[in-house]
């Protein structure tokens, strides 16, 4: 019994030439085909990014809209911060501690850190209460006693979140017209 051989079975009318610009022709069409599709990656990238950038941009018009006259208003509240400073970077490599402030106010015995967003949600207030969480935590490694209390800031802030923000805590800032307004929270601010 001998070896069988597969025999192909080629379609009957094409010869070597024509076997052979097919392979081409399919080369290049995959070639071409992958150079489309980086290119459709690169500008799915360059439209995430410019679509980030247009966010950012858009929540920094917001803390330039509030930041300014917020510890004018919250000393009318019966506050006395007597330093406002915006965009506060926190970073302590050794204690594993790193997180950032838009707008942070203090005095001697009080410091509030505002969370401002265009679109105010529950996950943002639920990330800033982790953010007041290491505060705590950073201050007490250096000896810092005082007092921290939140505030949350949107453009548009749906009843849920604006509940959520109050049971929680939070004094949260709305625009009304040119101006904005201060809801304080529901019993007292929470301490940190």
């Amino acid at each position: 019994m001998g070896k069988m051989q597969a025999q192909i079975d080629y379609p009957r009318g094409l010869d070597f030439e024509q076997v052979w610009a097919a392979i081409k022709e399919t080369d290049r069409i995959v070639k071409e085909t992958a150079i489309q599709m980086k290119e459709t990656d690169r500008r799915i990238d360059e439209i995430g990014k410019n679509l980030g950038n247009f966010t950012n941009s858009f929540g920094e018009v917001v803390e330039y809209m509030v930041a300014p006259n917020l510890q004018e208003k919250f000393n009318e509240l019966g506050y006395d911060f007597q330093e406002a400073s915006t965009n506060v970077k926190v970073r302590d490599k050794k204690n594993d501690i790193k997180f950032e402030i838009d707008v942070y106010l203090q005095n001697g015995d009080t410091a509030m850190l505002v969370e401002i967003k265009a679109d105010l949600t529950i996950s943002d207030i639920n990330s800033h209460i982790e953010r007041l969480g290491k505060m705590r935590k950073y201050a007490d490694l250096r000896g810092d006693n005082r007092h921290f209390i939140g505030a949350v800031a949107g453009i548009a802030v749906k009843l849920k979140v604006k509940e959520y923000a109050l049971k929680n805590g939070f004094f949260l800032i709305e625009p009304n017209g040119e101006d904005f307004f201060i809801t304080s929270p529901h019993n007292k601010p929470k301490e940190w």
